[in-house]
């Protein structure tokens, strides 16, 4: 594996890196039957969502745009809004020959906008992000907006063991991958080790018939590759924490100025009642 490469491929990314997979990945998840003999073409783009790991995938399949991503940690209520400019840079690609200005419409594939979710947070099966959710209201300049000029909304399917069973047993190596990755997590917390547990999930995959074709030929790439996917999600995990601690400190600082107590703070920011004191002391 070339650690020098500006990107790094994940795991999911190189799994579902076949146009025959991603036939499969994507009739299960729009519960469809995609006929052979409608193209599947990849138009990834490199770096576009996260950090320098390729964990997203593109692709066209017949007159549909699907773009597909993998999020390990907490769900970033951003995500509507990286995916907008990520697609938007791949409709680019797409028309970059084609004349924009010309007086014909250019029709331009149909998105799907899905996010697979295999993080620690199993108490959900679906969701929908939405781009409006990001708007400001502008209802307080008295400006009446009904109707949303521009929405895009993102289906999250969480992935983790016993949940969205039917798309699972639709796609093996969704299942698998699945699999995999849930096996990670459970032998991380028996051995406290995360080397030591992608290795024996790995060997225990292979022993169960679980993406063994795929992982007898790329077994030690998975491996570093994971680790280092795992790290990359808890600094991304940390920095998310920081940043939500940090917009409630101003919080705490801009309801402390409006004569709200240290108590009547802490219950309604959900914090302890002493971070709300330091800042009653520093006002």
């Amino acid at each position: 594996m070339d650690e020098n490469r500006e990107y790094r491929a994940s795991v999911f990314s190189l799994l579902f890196s076949d146009p025959v997979i991603l036939r499969e990945l994507y009739n299960a998840l729009e519960g469809a039957s995609l006929p052979p003999d409608v193209p599947i073409t990849i138009n990834t783009l490199e770096g576009a969502l996260y950090m320098k790991r390729l964990n997203d995938l593109s692709f066209t399949a017949g007159n549909k745009l699907v773009v597909i991503v993998e999020h390990q940690s907490t769900i970033n209520p951003n995500m509507p809004l990286r995916i907008l400019m990520y697609v938007a840079r791949i409709y680019e690609k797409i028309v970059e020959t084609k004349d924009v200005y010309a007086k014909g419409l250019i029709k331009i594939p149909r998105p799907e906008l899905i996010v697979l979710y295999n993080g620690p947070d199993v108490r959900w099966d679906t969701r929908k992000l939405k781009l409006s959710d990001a708007f400001e209201d502008a209802s307080a300049w008295g400006i009446d907006c009904p109707a949303l000029p521009l929405e895009l909304t993102v289906t999250v399917y969480n992935i983790n063991p016993g949940h969205n069973e039917a798309i699972l047993r639709k796609s093996e190596t969704l299942y698998g991958y699945s699999a995999f990755i849930g096996m990670i997590r459970t032998f991380d917390e028996e051995l406290k080790d995360l080397a030591a547990a992608i290795k024996k999930a790995v060997e225990q995959c292979m022993e169960r018939d679980i993406l063994k074709d795929f992982l007898a030929l790329h077994s030690s790439e998975v491996i570093n590759m994971l680790f280092a996917e795992w790290k990359d999600e808890e600094a991304l995990e940390y920095r998310y924490r920081e940043g939500r601690n940090e917009g409630k400190n101003e919080d705490v600082k801009n309801l402390l100025a409006y004569g709200m107590t240290a108590g009547q703070i802490s219950e309604a920011l959900k914090l302890p009642i002493d971070t709300v004191l330091q800042y009653q002391g520093n006002k």
